[in-house]
Order: C-alpha cells, then structure tokens, then sequence
C-alpha cells in the first residue's frame, strides 16, 4: 500500500494502533501461533465492493482439497510465483484513484492488496479452504501501511507477502498487525493488535 496518500493513511494507522494499545495490547497477542482476533472492525478503505466483485475473497469453510502437510509448500510456490508474475504499481498510477482493490492486471501489474488478491484467489483454485486464507492489514517495518495473506494452518498463521518471497511464521515478518478478516465470517473484520510496536508497547 504506497502512493500519494501515504501521509494519511499512515496517520489512520497510528490512530488505530492508539485505540488498540488502550483497549489492550497483550506482549503474547497470538495462541499456538495463530493471530487473535480482538474486536470488531471496519474494513479497510476500499474493501467496500470486494465481496460483491469475487465472492472466493469473503468465502468461508475449512474443507481442502489439498493435503495439509503440502500447505506450506503450495503456499511458498505461488506466493513466489506471483510476485515474479506481476511487477509493483501505485493505484493512483493505474486507475487514477487510491484504494483500488482488484486483482493485477498482466499488463501493468498492481499494489499490494492486488497481489493478496491474486494469491488467495490461487490457493483457493489448488484446493486451499478459503476459511484458511485471511486477508491482514499491518504497518510494515518502515510503519508504512501494507496488506497481506494469512494461511491459517494447524501450526499456526504464516504470511505471504508481495515484499518478500519466503512465507514466514507471522511473528517473523516484524509487522505490526492491525485488522484480519473475521476467519468464520470473511465478510467482516476484526481488529488483531499484535507484533511489532504492539509487542514493545506492552512490553
């Protein structure tokens, strides 16, 4: 998530973080590895028609079609394949407009939140259960707003990320996160509150 916007947006999100650490930021935000959804949320700016437009990116269920112990292998594959598939631009660059969120175009490529897209819609496509894959916001390292994919696996919450071609347990990537789609209702989100400045805060 970058652009013009930045500035902004990266203010919201220190308003967020302000709220979270008030209402609580525990040093151990997660169980058994897995993020813990806090409370309620809005969804992000321009999630809004999301559901509307590819309804596999609010769709629940835990069924795969893959086995479980080929998760992580499967997700390491295509978090790469995508991201050497599709180059990085801004949304004001493509559309003209901040907060597009829609899958990559081939000729041009697209953000963040563009890439997460891309990558649930193919893990859903290999047989990953879409209750599995959770759309995250988070501030990366630098506390720049970015979007990312949570697999939920038996050992935990691993994160795909269009900044990095490893798929890293997500209390390795260093992000704060801050809301993740409501894993029984994908529609929703929920406030998460953990990792990086949440983690130093409580500390």
């Amino acid at each position: 998530m970058f652009g013009a916007a930045r500035a902004a947006m990266h203010a919201a999100a220190l308003t967020i973080i302000a709220a979270g650490v008030s209402y609580t930021a525990p040093a151990h935000a997660a169980e058994g590895g897995t993020l813990t959804s806090r409370k309620a949320i809005a969804a992000p700016d321009g999630f809004g028609d999301v559901c509307s437009r590819y309804d596999w990116a609010c769709a629940a269920g835990r069924k795969d079609r893959v086995d479980g112990s080929d998760l992580l292998a499967l997700a390491r594959g295509i978090n790469r394949a995508i991201n050497l598939r599709y180059r990085q631009i801004t949304d004001r660059s493509q559309y003209g407009a901040e907060e597009v969120w829609s899958l990559p175009t081939a000729s041009r490529g697209g953000d963040c939140e563009d890439f997460v897209l891309a990558k649930k819609q193919s893990l859903i496509a290999a047989g990953v259960a879409p209750g599995r894959l959770l759309i995250a916001t988070v501030l990366d390292r630098r506390r720049a707003l970015h979007a990312v994919l949570v697999l939920r696996t038996d050992a935990g919450d691993y994160v795909l990320d269009n900044l990095n071609n490893s798929v890293k347990g997500w209390q390795e990537t260093g992000y704060s996160f801050l809301r993740m789609q409501n894993p029984e209702a994908p529609h929703r989100w929920n406030a998460v509150f953990a990792g990086g400045v949440f983690n130093r805060a409580s500390s």
